[in-house]
């Protein structure tokens, strides 16, 4: 009874704010002491009692109390770092102004004229005055409250455990104390014992999530270069020198999300006891991935990566993290946090799963990009692997469900960026042995036939918003490729399945980007076939039992008439499916969206069809249909030709007497056959070859056709087939062979030294930062934190830019 009757009073003190018909004199204490007094006991209860409604009334029609109030809260908050929050009612106090802030502050970022608030001069009759009567100038709102909370975030008994005897002799004070003493948690660069105290991480997270509320004034500005190119200014602040925290705040974040262990040694201990830490851990994952976002974008300038020069010390630190023991740390929590949601055991459901996955994700790819030597260690390490078999496994799960599109994204640029180094490559040789459940084909082989089958799962079955990203799906396969041992035979197949689909001559004649997924596929097959032949006897036989795809590749037509039948046919089903896709890209979506399904009667492997998912699903904004799932859109996915620059591997990257062997051969294969295979042409200038149809839609002309089918490296494959396929007819007639384990035996002994053309130059791909990407990862994170801070929920409700939010 005592508890609802402070909220009455608490909710009278709001509503006398926002409807009182003149300002309240910032000299009324007692009237503004309501506002952090006991009353209140959770974050949920001040969401509650302050309406959005009631905040915007405030800011439009009574701007100077909400202004007070603003002013208020961060006094409050000063004087009870200043006293070192040594009393229970200082900390009460100190927490309640912290959720208040964090209740007003998005509705002050989503008006433009309220965004310079907390950084304008404090009016000359509110600064301090000395005993001279001079006034002595206060830093700006925004500098004092970000400076106060670092400070509350090592302030004993309240955010830290106490290191000296409790008593009124000697307290600890908050300004004197070396705040690296009271890291929150052992690990990378502090090895000291910690005392965990639920109540202390309890306040650390409310504080967390104010300075999160702090830095998301990007999310109220619109997701264009104009708009990011100036840096945030709460952000510039708070990872600058000026903040005498950044070193020990770094560390305690770092460290106390890679050394949680949401499992324990209890089953079902999180049923059990309240785990305060899992909260705090995800709120710091998300910090941790802001304080680390570039601070500006330039439509120009390349993104500095390096992070050593960079005035963001979050970036400095991390560039500077060094020791294989500290690399050891956070390679093994980062393995250990990803694995946690694969864990199976006897008992259902004795095993706590974390769901904050997407910021551990973003994490580990921001430590690579900013840290190489972290990048090189994780490459070398066989725990390489324990990072790639979770990837895998979230990019199988979320292929299909739309709101999670940015989980698929982050999944495939991480395994670009580790695709673009050798040592991954040769560590997915290693076999395949522990057995996740996922929906895919059954096989024995090796990760790298692991990730081969849910690449082909993700692009005959996935969601349609995902086939952007087809082009750096088969650049990742063709990164690895030189590098592949044996394949499997499941692989093998898969791998033909994508060939003949993507070179159905209807598909390659739909989109003028098309032909490039061909390019990329026959690229693989011959680093696979010049570099790896020996132990590629399941690949070699699926080539030749599929040699029509390439024959038919070969043969393809380039008369006028054949193209305009088939272009024809594009047209058709285009026009069939417009009504439902953006007309920017409607070609493009329509026609590969189709192409598995069309391509099925002539697929002897029974493959998945592509259209499954492109069935119209149920309206659920129509009437009666209730959906409280939400998401947030991306900015648009980087091309791969911007997001990758093309480089030569170098020679000892390569089996020596391989290459050595392929080098002494003579060949008289055209000059064109040692040069890698690239798409040939940008999409600018082949939309120059052709014009558009009456539909505005392009179409293929016989002119554009030639222009790359010339370019397609065939040689290698058409001269293994040359040299094969007549040596296995004969055998099979010979011997009467019917059995394909026969065949792939006398393959397995086989061999093309001096047969195939001299071996190309190995083409690596590798990640390259630019603004599209930086813009990306910045929506996406901020979409990330915007779904997962629900309760209370933060911004919900408000004028959001960066993003759209859409109901699934």
């Amino acid at each position: 009874m005592g508890n609802t009757d402070s909220k009455v009073d608490f909710r009278v003190a709001v509503v006398q704010l926002t409807s009182h018909s003149q300002q309240i004199e910032p000299n009324d204490e007692s009237f503004w002491d309501q506002f952090w007094s006991d009353k209140i006991s959770s974050a949920q209860d001040i969401f509650a009692l302050v309406p959005a409604a009631e905040i915007r009334a405030l800011r439009e029609e009574l701007p100077s109390n909400l202004a007070t109030l603003c002013n208020k809260l961060v006094d409050r908050l000063q004087l009870a770092a200043e006293n070192s929050c040594h009393t229970h009612r200082e900390q009460t106090a100190a927490i309640n102004c912290v959720r208040l802030l964090t209740r007003l502050l998005p509705y002050i970022f989503e008006e433009p004229e309220w965004r310079g608030f907390f950084w304008s001069d404090i009016p000359t009759g509110q600064q301090q005055m000395t005993s001279n009567g001079e006034y002595v100038s206060k830093p700006p709102l925004a500098e004092r409250l970000l400076q106060t909370l670092a400070d509350l975030l090592f302030c004993p008994d309240f955010t830290v455990a106490s290191k000296k005897k409790k008593g009124p002799e000697n307290p600890e004070d908050i300004h004197t104390i070396d705040s690296c003493e009271y890291i929150w948690e052992s690990g990378v660069g502090f090895s000291q014992p910690t005392i965990h105290v639920p109540s202390n991480d309890r306040n650390r997270t409310e504080i967390l999530k104010l300075l999160l509320t702090c830095f998301s004034e990007t999310i109220y500005m619109a997701p264009t270069v104009d708009q990011h190119s100036r840096p945030n200014k709460w952000l510039a602040y708070f990872t600058s020198g000026q903040n005498r925290q950044t070193l020990p705040l770094f560390t305690s974040l770092i460290n106390i999300v890679f050394s949680y262990d949401p499992i324990g040694y209890l089953p079902y201990n999180y049923l059990l006891f309240t785990d305060t830490r899992e909260p705090l851990v995800e709120v710091a994952a998300q910090l941790l991935c802001i304080t680390l976002d570039n601070s500006s974008i330039s439509s120009t300038d390349q993104p500095n990566t390096s992070g050593e020069d960079s005035p963001n010390l979050f970036l400095n630190y991390l560039s500077r993290i060094h020791r294989d023991d500290d690399f050891n740390i956070l390679l093994k929590g980062i393995c250990r946090l990803l694995n946690n949601p694969l864990i199976q055991t006897y008992l259902p459901g004795s095993c706590k799963k974390i769901g904050f996955y997407q910021e551990l994700l973003m994490l580990f790819w921001k430590f690579c990009d900013r840290n190489k030597k972290f990048l090189f260690y994780v490459l070398k390490s066989s725990e390489i692997l324990d990072l790639l078999v979770p990837i895998l496994y979230f990019l199988n799960d979320a292929r299909s469900d739309a709101s999670r599109i940015g989980l698929m994204h982050i999944g495939i640029f991480i395994l670009l960026l580790l695709s673009g180094e050798r040592n991954f490559g040769v560590r997915l040789n290693k076999p395949y042995t522990t057995r996740i459940p996922m929906d895919i084909s059954v096989f024995t082989g090796t990760h790298a036939d692991l990730l081969i089958i849910v690449f082909h799962k993700i692009i005959v079955s996935a969601h349609q918003r995902l086939q952007p990203l087809y082009d750096c799906l088969l650049t990742i396969i063709v990164n690895i490729s030189p590098y592949l041992k044996t394949l499997s035979m499941v692989s093998s197949n898969k791998l033909l399945h994508l060939l003949e689909a993507f070179s159905s001559p209807w598909f390659l004649l739909a989109a003028p980007d098309n032909h490039h997924l061909v390019f990329f596929l026959l690229e693989a097959f011959n680093n696979l076939i010049q570099y790896q032949f020996d132990g590629n006897a399941n690949l070699v036989y699926t080539i030749i039992r599929k040699r029509q795809v390439f024959f038919a590749l070969s043969n393809l037509a380039t008369d006028a008439s054949t193209i305009t039948k088939l272009s024809t046919r594009n047209t058709s089903i285009t026009s069939t499916t417009t009504a439902t896709i953006p007309k920017k890209n409607n070609e493009v979506l329509v026609n590969k969206q189709t192409v598995f399904q069309a391509n099925s009667k002539s697929n002897s492997d029974s493959e998945p069809q592509l259209n499954r998912d492109f069935i119209p699903q149920p309206n659920t904004n129509a009437p009666g249909v209730i959906s409280n799932a939400m998401i947030t859109t991306l900015a648009e996915t980087p091309s791969i030709h911007t997001m990758t620059e093309r480089t030569l591997a170098a020679s000892s990257s390569l089996d020596d007497n391989n290459l050595r062997t392929r080098s002494n051969t003579t060949n008289e294969s055209s000059p064109s056959s040692t040069r890698p295979a690239s798409p040939p042409l940008s999409t600018t200038t082949a939309s120059n070859l052709f014009p558009q149809n009456d539909n505005g839609l392009w179409s293929a002309t016989s002119e554009w056709v030639q222009s790359w089918k010339g370019k397609l490296p065939l040689q290698t494959v058409m001269r293994l087939l040359q040299v094969l396929v007549p040596q296995v007819e004969k055998i099979c007639m010979d011997r009467g062979l019917t059995d394909e384990s026969e065949i792939i035996k006398f393959l397995q002994h086989g061999t093309l030294v001096g047969l195939l053309p001299v071996p190309h130059p190995i083409l690596i791909r590798k990640y390259q930062p630019n603004s599209g990407t930086v813009m990306w990862f910045r929506t996406y994170t901020w979409g990330v934190i915007y779904l997962r801070n629900v309760d209370p929920p933060i911004w919900y409700d408000t004028d959001v830019k960066l993003f759209e939010i859409q109901r699934v």
